[in-house]
């Protein structure tokens, strides 16, 4: 199982930037795909998860209205799978490093839980004020 978050960087407060998890070595429409960050010094906080199919979302209060997950719909036959973060009218307070991480359902429950099966590494985002 590979996951790899990208796309981060440094914006402006109010800004808008899209992540990009790329994944493989695993059965696509079996899996949902969490989000979650770690801010300097904190713990992880998941954010938002989709369901394998995307029948399911689920975003935290911090960041419902503001971020958007989506993933392909690709058959599994394809090597590498893509789920997507946009992040909109960003606050000082989400910079973090971001992961995404494999999880066997998208609900309130599995984010509060931190109930992931694989993640790899995470990308930098930076909100500057």
């Amino acid at each position: 199982v590979q996951l790899q978050a990208s796309g981060g960087g440094l914006v402006q407060s109010g800004k808008s930037l899209t992540l990009s998890c790329e994944a493989s070595g695993f059965t696509w429409d079996r899996y949902g795909i969490a989000w979650f960050r770690q801010a300097p010094g904190k713990g992880r906080e998941a954010i938002s998860c989709i369901g394998p199919s995307s029948d399911s979302t689920y975003y935290v209060d911090s960041v419902k209205g503001r971020f958007t997950v989506s993933r392909d719909n690709a058959k599994d036959t394809v090597y590498q799978h893509s789920v997507y973060l946009q992040m909109n009218s960003l606050k000082p307070e989400d910079t973090a490093v971001y992961y995404c991480a494999t999880t066997y359902a998208c609900s309130r429950g599995v984010l509060t839980a931190l109930d992931f099966g694989s993640w790899g590494q995470g990308t930098l985002v930076t909100v500057s004020s």
